[in-house]
């Protein structure tokens, strides 16, 4: 383990979370506004559906009790947090929840791929919230929908590689799947199908390869997520402005001003951070 302590945010999903540390990814944009903050955990795994997802949610996000039951202590009087490991006694203070687009996938004849009937789907999301939600009281979790995708990049780009059928039409109706799921749990979701098809010529502006988010599609990505966390009444606020920085005290190793006076950089905007509020 490496301290202090932050809180963290977890990014759960599949290849639109794997690849969002590269190419100006979205994970790679948060952790940037978050630093000295939290700390963005990136747990994606490319090609998985939500039925790959709910077989290892106890791996990725062990409880205390299930922990427990694994080391046959359940019944010692003597059981504290210290003899737990830090992943299981430590939740995460924000999961960020990515299943769908591969989903959504055509059945293939062979019956093999990643397709999951829609109502299987929506039995997983509400799986995968429902284990979310019992790590901790204070876990917070948000869903992003299915983005679309240009079924012409596809062909163009995927075709020589992959022997699928992923359109747009069939995001949608998964995209709106898990809304729904969400409205009925009270758990917070982003529609990125809708929001990312608001930028004008979003097939080549906002994909690579007509199913991953170029830099301008993860920008969209990472301002959803963003107004979700501010606008939301969880306590406490994990909106960054409101999140105490890291060892932000004034120190006389400070870099000096033209004027000879010391500058606490800690939350200097050198990177242009602010430009996401």
């Amino acid at each position: 383990m490496v301290g202090p302590e932050r809180p963290q945010f977890v990014l759960f999903g599949s290849s639109i979370v794997q690849f969002s540390y590269s190419n100006e990814g979205w994970g790679a944009l948060l952790a940037h506004i978050y630093a000295r903050k939290a700390d963005i955990i990136l747990r994606g795994y490319s090609g998985w559906n939500s039925r790959r997802a709910v077989q290892i949610l106890d791996q990725v996000f062990p409880k205390v009790s299930s922990f427990c039951h694994q080391q046959g202590d359940l019944n010692q009087s003597s059981l504290s947090l210290k003899n737990f490991p830090a992943d299981a006694a430590k939740q995460p203070s924000l999961v960020i929840v990515y299943f769908g687009g591969n989903d959504s996938t055509h059945p293939h004849a062979t019956g093999l791929g990643p397709h999951v009937p829609l109502s299987e789907y929506i039995e997983n999301v509400r799986k995968i919230a429902i284990h979310l939600k019992s790590l901790s009281e204070k876990t917070r979790v948000i869903f992003l929908t299915a983005p679309p995708v240009s079924d012409e990049q596809i062909r163009a780009h995927l075709g020589d590689l992959l022997d699928m059928v992923r359109t747009n039409e069939s995001c949608r109706i998964y995209s709106e799947a898990c809304l729904e799921v969400c409205r009925e749990m009270n758990l917070k979701a982003i529609d990125l199908w809708t929001a990312t098809q608001q930028i004008d010529n979003w097939e080549t502006v906002c994909l690579t390869d007509g199913v991953h988010f170029a830099p301008e599609g993860s920008k969209i990505v990472v301002k959803e997520i963003l107004k979700v966390i501010k606008e939301a009444n969880w306590e406490p606020s994990l909106h960054w402005k409101a999140m105490p920085t890291e060892f932000s005290e004034d120190s006389p190793y400070d870099p000096i001003s033209p004027e000879g006076k010391t500058v606490n950089v800690s939350e200097l905007d050198l990177l242009g951070s602010f430009q996401w509020e």
